[in-house]
């Protein structure tokens, strides 16, 4: 897990250059400091909370005018890490990386491009695995409790501190979506250009239920303590991990704590993520290891399916904060656009912004007809509004995997 960058470390306006060739395509992650003791976020939970540390990554240059700015909101296990490479030995690029530059689908000679780590998360922005500077302590569960408005908040913030007064445009896919919609009610002048993908005006009664269970496996790990598993780590030996009230250093490590339950909650969740077709043609009944069966009950990765989710599983407790992903999925299951605004039209019905919506055949989690809501409370409003229900065989995680058809529909909308 990294830690947040020293304010020496952020990129100069100079290193903004972004290109398609590996070496063009090298950035820095950068950090800022928003809010204060003195003057915090306030929270929708009516907590408080100051300072934050974001991290966030530029591609392309910002305009003399700063008027060319495109934000992209990222899905819940995601990070501000959206396109390039820190170092051409990197293994992968950012998680968008193909949608993300020149003459790509968020063209880069157009666009200067931002992406942040969301409030509550574990790449670099403050949230639940960082020092509370009122305890010295990690703030584990102590850390108050967020909504997507409050997440939107963040953004804002940061986008003012970059000089910025009005988005060109904003994207974001699942958690992303909602990030967007909460965004455009939130400050209806804000952004010109707003892109929903896969996802919707509030989270389903199925998906609260998935993640429910995902967050009682976490719950039910002997490791994790009651959040309180930080620690029990080892001090980080990083020469940048001075922890002090200005730097509110992370000192979660990537596979400590409750490993099993984080691991099991992933794997719950991205079985929503899939569409039956595409797990039927990737896997079906195949057997991993063996041509026959081995009326083994201990052998949990039998079949191929098995191999690939405990594979999913093991990565991500690598990677990911187990109170990090209470906490977003918790945001997910409170963000109700309608209930927030009394009423989806309400919500939407004073934005400026020249929206697309588009959902994907085979995505179960968020189906077809709430992105039709979304649009139909745009309409009645009279505001410009473009749907598309694209054809996929890859359920949710769709608009993270075929790209091609993504970057058709959003350069025809965005040149429209």
């Amino acid at each position: 897990m990294e830690s947040p960058l020293l304010e020496s470390q952020r990129a100069s306006p100079d290193e903004t250059t972004f290109g398609n060739d590996d070496a063009t395509r090298l950035v820095k992650r950068q950090s800022v400091e928003l809010f204060s003791a003195e003057k915090p976020l306030k929270l929708a939970g009516g907590q408080e909370i100051g300072p934050i540390r974001v991290a966030y990554e530029m591609y392309g240059t910002l305009s003399p005018a700063k008027d060319n700015a495109f934000f992209i909101c990222h899905a819940l296990t995601g990070d501000a890490h959206a396109a390039g490479r820190y170092d051409l030995d990197d293994r992968k690029p950012g998680w968008w990386d193909e949608f993300i530059g020149p003459g790509r689908g968020i063209d880069t000679d157009r666009y200067c491009v931002i992406c942040a780590n969301v409030l509550g998360g574990c790449q670099g922005t403050t949230g639940p695995s960082c020092i509370d500077p009122k305890t010295g302590e990690p703030y584990g569960l102590n850390f108050p409790f967020i909504t997507i408005a409050d997440i939107v908040h963040v953004h804002k913030e940061l986008v003012s501190y970059l000089g910025i007064k009005k988005l060109a445009g904003a994207i974001g896919g699942s958690l992303g979506g909602m990030q967007v919609l909460e965004w455009i009610a939130q400050d209806p002048d804000a952004i010109e250009n707003a892109i929903v993908l896969a996802s919707a005006a509030n989270l389903s009664a199925q998906g609260i239920a998935f993640n429910a269970v995902g967050r009682r496996a976490i719950y039910a790990d002997p490791q994790f303590h009651n959040g309180g598993y930080y620690e029990r780590h080892e001090a980080s030996t990083n020469s940048n991990s001075v922890v002090d009230n200005t730097l509110l250093q992370s000192p979660f490590k990537a596979g400590k704590g409750p490993r099993f339950g984080l691991a099991l909650a992933r794997m719950i969740a991205h079985i929503t993520y899939l569409s039956e077709s595409s797990i039927e043609k990737k896997f079906g009944r195949r057997l991993q290891n063996s041509d026959q069966l081995a009326f083994d009950l201990m052998r949990e990765t039998e079949f191929q399916i098995e191999s690939y989710l405990h594979y999913q599983g093991e990565q991500f407790v690598e990677r990911f904060d187990a109170n990090s992903y209470l906490y977003l999925t918790k945001a997910m299951d409170y963000f109700d656009l309608a209930e927030s605004y009394h009423g989806l039209n309400n919500a939407l019905g004073n934005t400026s912004a020249k929206t697309l919506v588009a959902s994907y055949t085979t995505d179960w989690l968020f189906p077809t007809a709430q992105s039709r809501e979304i649009v139909s409370a745009l309409i009645l409003a009279g505001k410009h509004a473009s749907f598309c229900e694209l054809e996929s065989p890859y359920g949710h995680d769709a608009f993270l995997v075929e790209v091609e058809q993504l970057t058709e529909l959003v350069r025809a909308f965005l040149n429209s």
